[in-house]
């Protein structure tokens, strides 16, 4: 009937999925990935960081963030804030300045791009002339100042980029003004620094690379002070007072001037090696911070001696006879420090440092300077993530046990609140408490709070405690010994060095009703651990799982398993080993399920799977589920070579066959066998994960690699047996389409320590396609997927209906097949790669709830795919209600990372220390909605405009500024200009109204072209 439907005619269906279904990437959690630059506002609070793929983020309060994305691929060198208002300029290494503000819309903030200019010189010139290596953004908010390669600087008026080209300050004119012996025949080289006078608006400081740095009054026009240093620059710093400037050089050194009558200062009043008379590495940046009572703050980074710490990456604080070589394990991209008043003034408070992988805050006002704890740009990658699991809607008991164990964990942080507090966080209260477990390479698990827009962590758990790992206790190498020189001090919690890759978490299981919680790592090991309030010390008993059964013929070319402590071991409050399971052959383990009402816990492996009692501590049930031919499931991970070797040699056995069944039926159509020689080989090459396409639903061969390996397991209290009497049971579906199911059956709740489990076999189920399992679920009576143990005896889900009769969901990577039970007959399919050459790689159940309707809600299967799209599939009729775009299709560590909410949101990882959280749920969204007010601009001296010279016939002719529109570049040639009407001065006047004009007509075009919203450009997308 949908054919014959009138246009235009919207059917109740479709109605009910736009009030059910929405698809929006939110919100992207964690550390930037590859930071390039940093900004600070003193007067916003917001700070800003540059990425090299050209994003910029702005941060604040908790809670409020902006992104913007360049749309040139280029990496962001230089951010500068406008004083005193809501626009900030980037610099980006194409050579282009791109300027974006926050506006208010609809009572939020939004970030925009309006505007983009690039520097051009005059023809025939070199680049270097137009290079951008230096941005001093004026007081008066009205021009900037670009020191370039070539050695000028130049001056533009904002926000309309224009160049002034009277004020521009050239190198000719600076090197007029300085001795030739100084010159000699060596240039000035590029402008490295620019720095505003303090205390006169009206004066700025130029440093040259050589060495040079003088003042210019842009008053006059003219420099007025010469300081002829002879080492190469690095940096400058014009103290508060107005009175001295600070100078770091390439040989890690620095140098104290002071501002006199003089003309031309040869030599500095101070010149200081912090580090001693040996070779050092360059300061590259250096602060001078002054306190009202006692001596100023000396901060810098580098300087360190080359031979013996070069590659250390240390900035240096010093504070009277305090001395702190702050030593970070990744590069330092830039810093600034806060104070304790409004608009930059006042006492130091926090000194904030943005390194490669990490953002480190140092509290100055507290003894002993302290670190404070970010309440966002977590690192989540200071381990590399190797697996995570969500679980949502936490009970308030748990969590506040969870968090008090992390208190604990967090008493070395500082107690200063976060120093970056701008803007207004005006997003609702999370409804419910959700956490995201992340499982790391170093063998721990971090706990974050999840609930809303920053990914704040609470707790730490680390398995390393019961192993003898492959760990050196004794190196202390980056923390500093009494009297050691320099006095290092490691900061920072970015690790990416694992002491025993066997410890990597691989799967992931927390009951939230229980505390109990299980994870399974890379060497096999299986450990389940509870919940207590108090530290304890105590024994962990492992248990050995053979899930080769004593077959011959086998051997395993695989790494070691882990060995456990054979002696008590001591745990802090938190989550505390009680049993240890061990797999042997020690593979990876692929899955893993908890049942915490039958304390059970399921494991499977590529060798096959088994049932551990952790009440009694025994196993089971162990069940292999090799095929003769998984000759690779027994070489372990290091035989990856020969797998795609063996790979490539059965792909291409297959299409010689293949040719000679075709030449034997007497197929004479050549663009058929092309055809078919063109499908077998792109199914040679999905086979080695080299492609995302795939091929249509086909029986594989059972000579197939990892045929054995456990996809899924599945507990479920469900008919088996026949239609009267349900029964507890374990399913498990492996790699080469088998399901198979065991009756569980366990002794009465008072005999529950003495007797034993036991497992029956029931069912087998063999797919005639052969894909591999990815999902298993049983409905009820109602068609609803049944509710989690213990979830109904807290009264937070309904009793399942056990009336009716229940009916089994296999998800393979192909197809969704329904069965009956207890006969397991086929009653429905859904085949998703018959469709678009989809395979499904991850698959949640969810619930979505009516925007418009507060007690409608519906379950429904969540999706993604190999071609990074989402689907919703509907219960228990199989029917595809939605479909969206979500990740790239190549991005497969991305497709592969994702983890799916029960209430139809997800995560996924975008880099190795970012999380992109996206939402299906018209009702469910969680997004940055946030404020900022722009401060009053104060009536000091500095806010007003400077002086211009009044332009004449020959000084008018701007250079080319460039402006982009939607998809369109404009170019304001001089040539328009004719000379007879520059010099008159109406004409003058009416021809930059006009400019002006065009410029506040291009953004409000610009802003109006953009969507509302508190994040606006997102993504790229």
């Amino acid at each position: 009937m949908k054919r014959f439907r009138r246009h235009g005619q919207e059917t109740h269906r479709d109605r009910l999925k736009q009030e059910l279904y929405q698809f929006a990437k939110t919100v992207e959690h964690g550390f930037p990935h590859q930071p390039s630059a940093l900004g600070y506002s003193p007067n916003l609070q917001l700070l800003a960081i540059g990425t090299r793929s050209g994003a910029i983020k702005l941060y604040g309060a908790p809670g409020v963030e902006f992104m913007g994305l360049h749309d040139e691929n280029a990496a962001v060198t230089q951010i500068h804030f406008l004083p005193h208002q809501g626009e900030l300029i980037t610099l980006l290494d194409d050579n282009s300045l791109h300027m974006w503000t926050l506006r208010a819309h609809q009572g939020l903030s939004e970030l925009l791009e309006v505007g983009r200019f690039t520097l051009t010189g005059p023809p025939g010139a070199p680049p270097s002339v137009t290079r951008v290596t230096a941005v001093l953004a004026h007081s008066s908010g009205e021009l900037l100042f670009l020191g370039t390669e070539g050695g000028h600087v130049f001056v533009v008026e904002v926000p309309g980029f224009r160049e002034l080209e009277e004020r521009n300050i050239s190198v000719e004119a600076v090197q007029q003004r300085v001795p030739e012996d100084y010159m000699g025949r060596r240039n000035l080289e590029c402008v490295e620094a620019l720095q505003e006078n303090p205390l006169n608006p009206h004066q700025i400081l130029i440093g040259y690379s050589r060495g040079l740095m003088l003042t210019w009054d842009l008053d006059t026009n003219c420099s007025r002070h010469h300081f002829l240093g002879t080492q190469q620059l690095e940096s400058v710093w014009w103290t508060p007072d107005g009175q001295q400037i600070l100078s770091s050089h390439s040989d890690g050194s620095y140098c104290q001037w002071t501002l006199n009558d003089e003309d031309r200062q040869a030599e500095p009043d101070k010149h200081e090696m912090p580090y001693g008379t040996f070779p050092c590495k360059a300061i590259s940046k250096i602060m001078q911070l002054s306190t009202k009572q006692g001596p100023p703050f000396l901060i810098f980074s580098g300087g360190m001696p080359r031979a013996s710490y070069g590659d250390r990456h240390c900035i240096s604080v010093i504070h009277s006879k305090t001395h702190v070589a702050l030593d970070f394990t990744s590069r330092i991209i830039d810093y600034f420090a806060t104070t304790s008043g409004a608009q930059g003034k006042g006492e130091p408070s926090a000194l904030v440092v943005l390194v490669e992988e990490e953002l480190v805050v140092v509290d100055l006002e507290t003894e002993g300077w302290p670190v404070i704890q970010t309440p966002y740009l977590a690192p989540l990658h200071c381990s590399a993530i190797t697996c995570s699991h969500h679980v949502s809607n936490i009970p308030l008991k748990l969590w506040e046990r969870i968090r008090a164990a992390g208190q604990h964990q967090s008493a070395h942080y500082s107690r200063k609140p976060w120093p970056v507090k701008g803007g207004q966080n005006l997003a609702p209260d999370a409804p419910q408490r959700d956490l995201l477990l992340t499982g790391h390479e170093d063998g721990t698990v971090r706990f974050w709070d999840a609930s809303g827009v920053c990914l704040y962590p609470l707790y730490k758990l680390s398995t390393a405690g019961v192993f003898h790992a492959d760990a050196d206790t004794t190196d202390n190498m980056n923390h500093g010994a009494e009297g050691e020189w320099p006095p290092f001090r490691k900061v920072g919690c970015f690790d990416p060095y694992s002491d025993d890759p066997r410890l990597g978490i691989q799967k992931i299981h927390l009951c939230k009703y229980s505390g109990y919680l299980a994870v399974a790592g890379t060497a096999g090991q299986i450990v389940v651990l509870e919940l207590n309030d108090e530290p304890a010390e105590q024994l962990v008993e492992g248990t050995l799982a053979d899930l080769l059964q004593g077959q011959e013929g086998f051997r395993w070319k695989g790494h070691t398993r882990l060995e456990v402590r054979e002696e008590a071991v001591a745990f802090p409050a938190g989550f505390q080993p009680f049993a240890l399971v061990q797999c042997q052959p020690p593979a990876v383990v692929t899955s893993l399920a908890l049942h915490s009402e039958w304390k059970l816990v399921a494991f499977g492996t590529s060798h096959g799977f088994g049932l551990y009692d952790y009440q009694q501590k025994n196993t089971v049930l162990v069940r292999c589920t090799l095929n003769p031919s998984d000759q690779l499931a027994l070489e372990g991970p290091l035989s990856r070579v020969k797998s795609i070797k063996k790979s490539l040699r059965q792909s291409f056995r297959r299409i010689r066959r293949s040719r000679v069944s075709v030449r034997k039926h007497h197929v004479g159509n050549a663009a058929k066998l092309q055809e078919i020689n063109a499908r077998l080989e792109a199914e040679a090459l999905q086979e080695m994960e080299l492609a995302p396409v795939q091929r249509k639903i086909e029986a594989r061969s059972s000579d197939d690699s990892f045929t054995g390996l456990v996809r899924t397991l599945y507990f479920a209290d469900s008919f088996l047996s026949d239609g009267s009497h349900n029964s507890p049971s374990l399913w498990a579906g492996t790699n080469g389409g088998s399901v198979f199911a065991y009756t569980l059956r366990l002794p009465p709740s008072d005999r529950r320590m003495e007797d034993p489990i036991t497992a029956y076999p029931a069912k087998e189920i063999q797919l005639m396609h052969r894909a591999p399992v990815v999902g298993i679920v049983v409905l009820d009576g109602r068609g609803a997927p049944l509710p989690e143990p213990l979830e109904v005896a807290h009264d937070l889900a309904r009793s399942p209906d056990m009336h009716n009769a229940h009916h089994l969901l296999v998800i393979s990577e192909e197809q969704f097949k329904m069965f009956t039970l207890p006969k397991v007959s086929s009653k429905l399919k859904l085949k998703l790669t018959a469709l678009d050459g989809s395979r499904v790689r991850k698959v949640g159940v969810a619930s979505f709830g009516s925007s418009r309707v507060e007690d409608y809600s519906e379950s429904g299967l969540v999706v993604l795919t190999n071609q990074g799209d989402l689907h919703v599939i509907s219960l228990p009729s199989l029917k595809m209600q939605v479909r969206y775009p979500c990740v790239r299709r190549e991005d497969v560590s991305g497709i592969a990372s994702c983890v799916f909410t029960k209430y139809g949101q997800g995560f996924y990882l975008i880099s190795p220390s970012e999380f992109e959280r996206f939402s299906l749920s018209a009702r469910w969204l969680v997004e940055p909605r946030c404020l900022v007010e722009l401060p009053p601009t104060p009536s000091s001296s500095a806010s007003k405009p400077l002086p211009r010279a009044q332009p004449d016939g020959a000084a008018v002719q701007h250079r080319n500024f460039r402006r982009d529109r939607e998809n369109c570049e404009e170019n304001v040639s001089p040539r328009v200009m004719e000379h007879a009407l520059l010099n008159d001065e109406k004409v003058l006047q009416e021809i930059q109204r006009s400019l002006e004009g065009d410029q506040t007509s291009y953004l409000e075009h610009h802003s109006k072209s953009k969507p509302g919203g508190g994040k606006l450009i997102t993504n790229g997308e």
